[in-house]
């Protein structure tokens, strides 16, 4: 399963400890939450990866990716030990993702492979779409994190240039809200903030600045 587990100091490791850290695409929510697990030295898992895995099976395949049956199939068959990370990044793969992850059954596969990973004895930071609705309602703390659609699309638009991957930021900015739609507007598991999440904006953080944030958020919970 695609997760880094720091080694953790014995101070670190005083009480278990789940954060479950939520928001859509470009938020920041990803580098936020391997910040975080690398901070208290505990497991991490992008459970999007899970997503991407499934989208990466069909389309290798050669199978729709709106055939809920051949999707549900992928879920609950691929092997998590064995994912290739290089081939589950990029806009194509991101928005096919979107596409399998609105499918009930595809989710529904994919709960107990990511409750398990919560479970770790010192526990865990997940990050997703809706960790702190339903994969972890009972975690220690939950963010929720923002920003607007125009800085995400420059965000995304800066990450695939890196890696020279040809988009224009209107493009990207098109694909975020058509994924936000789609993400915050499906019956099951919908995108949302728990009632009871924290929710962060990054709009206008650096990334120092918003795991400053994210940290008293977390230690904040913590103590009270």
């Amino acid at each position: 399963m695609p997760a880094a587990q720091p080694t953790a100091s014995p101070r670190q490791r005083t009480d278990r400890l789940v954060i479950a850290v939520d928001g859509p695409a470009a938020s920041g929510k990803g580098t936020l939450a391997r910040r975080l697990a690398a901070h208290y030295g505990l497991p991490y898992l992008d459970t999007g990866l899970l997503y991407r895995m499934v989208a990466r099976t069909m389309l290798d395949a050669g199978e729709p990716l709106d055939d809920a049956e051949a999707a549900a199939a992928s879920a609950a068959g691929f092997d998590d030990t064995a994912i290739d990370e290089s081939r589950l990044r990029g806009r194509e793969i991101g928005e096919a993702a979107s596409v399998v992850a609105a499918i009930p059954a595809v989710r529904r596969a994919l709960i107990d492979r990511q409750r398990r990973f919560a479970a770790a004895s010192a526990g865990a930071v997940l990050d997703g779409r809706d960790i702190g609705t339903v994969i972890c309602p009972d975690a220690t703390v939950k963010l929720f994190v923002t920003a607007t659609p125009e800085v995400r699309a420059a965000r995304r638009h800066k990450e695939l240039a890196g890696r020279g991957e040809a988009a224009t930021l209107d493009g990207i900015l098109a694909d975020i809200r058509r994924r936000d739609a789609r993400d915050s507007g499906r019956g099951d598991a919908p995108l949302k903030a728990a009632e009871d999440a924290v929710q962060l904006d990054t709009s206008a953080l650096g990334v120092e600045e918003a795991f400053q944030a994210a940290l008293a958020i977390v230690e904040t919970r913590r103590r009270g």
